[in-house]
Order: C-alpha cells, then structure tokens, then sequence
C-alpha cells in the first residue's frame, strides 16, 4: 500500500513550530524591519526545520507582484549577450527575483513587441530589453503603459531608462595604445551595421586618429565572427604598412592572429593586434590578447537597480547609466621597432 503522501507545510505550521502569530512569520518572510532578530532566528530555524516554501502566488495576489522579471534578448551563443544575460540574471537572483528570458532569433521591432508583449501577459514586474541594436529601438517606444523597463545598449534612444557600457571610450583606449606604441595609424574592423557598439567603436577609433592628425584608413566590415576577422586578417596581411589592427570584438581578433600567422606574419613583432571584450579565452590566445575589458556584471547590477527603482517608485524621469571599460594589456602589443 502507498503511504499517504506527506502535507506541504503551510505559514500556520512554522508560526506553531516557532511559538509566535501568523503575522509575525509573514513579517520575518517579507524581511519586515520590526522583527527582533531572536524572534526571527527562531522563525528561520522553524521555516529550515519543516522544509516551508512560500506560496509565490499567494503571495503575488496580495502584494500584486510577482517577483518576476522579463528579459528580452537574442543570439545568445555571442558572448556579449550571454554575459549580459548572466549579469542581469545574478542581480535579479540577489534583488530576490526570478527571471523570465525570452531569446529571439533576429531582433526587429515586431519581434520585440511581441515578446514584450508576452511577458506583460505573464505578469512581470518589469522588463529589461537587451538592445544594441537600431531596429529594436521602434518597439522601445511602444512598451505597455506603466510597464517598468530598462535598455542594454539603448543609451542614444531618448524613450526608455538604458545601461550601456562606454563603447567609444573602448575605442578611445585601444587606437590611443597602439598610437603610444609608436604605430603610424590604425586599422579597424569593424562589427556589423547597425550595432551600436559597431558605432561606438568606430567613432571612438576615428576621433583619436583624427585628434592626433594621423591617417585614417577605410575599415573593414566584420560579423563578430573569428571567420570575418580571419578573412580580414588575409586582406591586411597583404597590404604594405600595416602595423597595428584594432578588431571591434576577441572572435574576430583570433581569426586575424590565425590569419597572420599562416601568412607568416609574426604578432607582434610585425603587426600588433588589440581586441574588444576580453573574453575569457583572450589570455590564452598566441600570443595573449591586449584588449579591451566590458565590465557585463556592472551592467546587470545597475540594469536591476534602475529597474527596482521604478517598480518601488513608479515612474521617473530616464536614467542613463553608463559602465566605463577597462584596458589589459598582454602581449599582442609592443612598441615598434
């Protein structure tokens, strides 16, 4: 015979379990600040004892939040967006709320409406919306009234609060480098149109060519990918006077280091090479990758930050918050000659 399964114990077990009132244990669960703490040591010792779990729909009904954030995103094998995803996912697990990721193959405004609009349905308390992208932007404007909402990488749209690392200070660090290194110029390959990071990048790269009265050569066009900058990495390796190459992401920064040394071109004694992320394979790419660092976990926090200040405060004014990046120099680089 099959024993009768055994009852979920309910707020009343723990506040019998502990010797004090219902309320007292809902005021300990909801981290109420005027609970003495040998009060709530004894209601946390009787919620770990009999195994309790809130009832987060219960819950949800009398406090009409669900504890639940959205998060629209896509393409998350890039690394940029993974990390993204990670960092906000860990802020919102600290912050103690759950997270619900939608992942979208192409971002386009209807996808992004859509997917926005199916988190509205499920009840989140807000949503941030991974967008470095300009064809995102038209559903930015069309979010649910009152829906709280943050943008990654949406710092140029004015209609919604947005996190955004520095991406033409990155820049900035990276062509300034090589430039101290003793390099005539600068060559860049850039990431796909339409990426924001893609125009950051190449503003930044331009300015200080341009500031320091240098050349400034045409761009080649990449895809974040290390078969792009593989594939550029030939292109240059071809051309005469070509010493030092920025590459917009460390993907494409590994395809120019494969191509350069296939092509006998010694990194970097001949071509120095920086890169965009430091992703965690960087240090151990040949040589070591000098690049540029993207603090994702900052931008989680401040993503989670901004948005709980809206949910806690109503509606205000549009933060901007932008995360400075860092610069490590390894040994792709070194002064000419």
């Amino acid at each position: 015979m099959t024993p009768p399964k055994r009852r979920q114990p309910v707020m009343a077990d723990v506040a019998k379990e502990a010797g004090v009132s219902h309320q007292t244990v809902s005021r300990v669960i909801n981290d109420h600040p005027n609970v003495r703490a040998a009060t709530r040591a004894r209601v946390e010792e009787a919620i770990s004892r009999l195994g309790y779990r809130r009832n987060l729909v219960a819950r949800a009904l009398v406090t009409k939040r669900s504890r639940t954030l959205g998060v629209v995103s896509f393409d998350t094998t890039l690394y940029g967006p993974a990390s993204t995803i990670y960092g906000i996912e860990q802020a919102a697990r600290t912050a103690g709320y759950f997270v619900s990721i939608v992942s979208l193959k192409t971002i386009d405004s209807d996808n992004v409406r859509d997917a926005i609009g199916y988190l509205a349905e499920q009840g989140v308390d807000g949503v941030v919306v991974v967008a470095p992208q300009r064809s995102a932007w038209a559903a930015l404007e069309s979010l649910p009234a009152g829906m709280p909402a943050v943008a990654v990488e949406g710092a140029h749209h004015g209609g919604v609060s947005a996190v955004s690392i520095d991406q033409i200070e990155g820049a900035r660090l990276a062509t300034r480098h090589l430039l101290e290194q003793g390099h005539d110029t600068v060559w860049h390959i850039t990431g796909p149109a339409d990426w924001l990071e893609t125009e950051g990048r190449i503003e930044g790269w331009r300015a200080v060519l341009e500031e320091a009265g240098r050349p400034v050569p045409e761009p080649l066009t990449g895809d974040w990918s290390p078969r792009a900058g593989y594939e550029a990495g030939k292109s240059l390796a071809a051309m005469k006077g070509v010493t030092a190459i920025f590459a917009a992401n460390d993907q494409m920064a590994l395809g120019v280091l494969r191509a350069l040394s296939e092509e006998g071109v010694r990194v970097p004694d001949d071509i120095s090479v920086v890169g965009f992320d430091d992703i965690p394979e960087s240090e151990f790419f040949s040589p070591p990758l000098t690049t540029v660092r993207q603090d994702f976990a900052a931008v989680g926090r401040h993503c989670i930050e901004v948005l709980l200040r809206q949910i806690d405060m109503g509606p205000a004014a549009h933060e901007r918050l932008v995360v400075p990046p860092g610069f490590v120099v390894r040994s792709s680089t070194a002064p000419v000659g």
